[in-house]
C-alpha cells in the first residue's frame, strides 16, 4: 500500500538535495567538465539519488525509533466518512401520527 512521506522525510530530503546539487556542480566545475545537458543530468540524477537515500533513512529511523506514520487515506474511506457526516448533521423527518 502506499505510505505518504514523513514531513521529516520531506524537509531532510529537500535540503539534502539542495546542498548535493550545489557541491557536484561545484565539484565538477573543478574537473573541467563543462556546462551542458551531460552535466546538468548527471547532477540531477546523482542529487535525486542522495535525496531519496537520505529521506529513506528518516523512514527507516522514525520506523526502529517506533514513530508512528499516520496510514494514507484511500477514497472509500473518504466516503464512508461523508456519509456518516451527512447522516449525523441531516435529521430524520418527522412522521405524523407515530408513536
Amino acid at each position: 500500500m502506499f505510505a505518504l512521506p514523513s514531513l521529516w522525510n520531506l524537509i531532510i530530503s529537500t535540503f539534502v538535495f539542495i546542498i548535493a546539487a550545489k557541491y557536484l556542480h561545484i565539484f565538477l566545475e573543478g574537473k573541467g567538465l563543462a556546462k551542458g545537458m551531460l552535466r546538468g543530468t548527471l547532477v540531477f540524477a546523482v542529487a535525486y539519488l542522495m535525496s531519496w537515500g537520505s529521506g529513506e533513512m528518516v523512514d527507516w529511523t522514525q520506523e526502529k525509533i517506533g514513530i508512528a506514520q499516520p496510514a494514507a487515506q484511500n477514497p472509500d474511506d473518504l466516503q464512508q466518512m461523508m456519509k456518516i457526516l451527512t447522516s449525523v448533521v441531516t435529521p430524520e423527518p418527522l412522521v405524523q401520527g407515530s408513536k
